[in-house]
């Protein structure tokens, strides 16, 4: 390239062209990221409001701003359809449930991840099949009704003892850790037991967690279930008991928010205590092994 007197001196140097497209793009993306936060953050602040709103208000404005914001909603509806025991049960469900499936996992995890028996393999590649596949509705309410244990705690709580994607984040995690360890601990007469809980488990914390955090929400959000299986009302989570609280409530749109909202709160509270391990075990469990 001849270059003159005359010639710019952007020109010369070149590349501004290019930090203008990069300066443009990232402007763009800030854009479309703001226009999915709104999208996302919407309903949730509408709910807010709706809940804070006395049903007189929301009558004659109901998608207006509170102008006399009130928690009286929120008291109404832990006084009525029995909402206390609703939740009670549900944090019965998805704690116990939670837990046995956790303690349990890291047992059969490890020792496909290890590969410490024929067809080690080929069991994972089940557990990656299991996400396609429907839920076996039929053959499990046929064993379950077997069993016994319909319309019970118990039969219900057994329901979420497997969870293919927790078990997947678990093995591919523990893919990463060096089977020095496992030498090391046969070497000092380590049990099975002990090694996994002393030594594994702290090692695998943001893998636990995020297992954790997703089969909670799971358990706790889950409505076709309950419906299927528990007809006593005595037993219902949450969710099921918010169909009993819309039935109560009939048209009182600011108490069912309000219902709503406190439904959220205990899974909100989980992932802000196990927030900082989630991204960490999510991203190794995608890219290990």
């Amino acid at each position: 390239m001849s270059l003159t007197l005359d010639t710019p001196f952007k020109k010369i140097v070149g590349g501004e062209s290019a930090s203008s497209r990069s300066r443009n793009l990232k402007i763009f993306s800030y854009i479309v990221l703001a226009l999915f936060a709104v999208f996302y953050v919407w309903p949730l602040f509408a709910l807010v409001n709706t809940s804070l709103k006395p049903f007189t208000e929301y009558l004659r404005d109901p998608g207006g701003l509170a102008e006399n914001p009130s928690l009286a909603n929120f008291g109404e509806a832990w006084e009525l359809a029995n909402f206390p025991q609703y939740l009670l049960n549900s944090t019965l469900y998805t704690v116990t449930a939670t837990a046995i499936f956790v303690a349990t996992s890291l047992f059969v995890a490890f020792p496909i991840a290890r590969g410490y028996f024929k067809g080690s393999n080929a069991l994972l590649t089940l557990y990656v099949v299991a996400l396609f596949l429907p839920p076996a509705l039929i053959p499990q309410f046929q064993l379950i009704l077997n069993l016994g244990l319909y319309n019970t705690r118990p039969g219900f709580i057994l329901l979420f003892l497997i969870n293919p994607i927790g078990m997947i984040i678990l093995v591919n995690y523990m893919k990463s850790i060096p089977k020095e360890l496992d030498e090391s601990a046969a070497v000092d007469g380590s049990s099975y037991t002990r090694f996994v809980f002393r030594v594994i488990f702290p090692l695998i914390r943001p893998a636990v967690a995020t297992v954790t955090v997703l089969h909670a929400i799971g358990i706790w959000n889950e409505l076709i279930l309950p419906t299927i299986y528990l007809t006593n009302p005595d037993y219902y989570p949450i969710t099921r008991g918010l169909i009993v609280f819309e039935g109560v409530y009939g048209n009182n749109w600011p108490g069912i928010a309000a219902a709503v909202l406190m439904l959220m709160v205990p899974i909100l509270v989980l992932f802000m205590f196990l927030q900082r391990y989630i991204i960490g075990g999510l991203t190794a469990g995608a890219v290990k092994g």
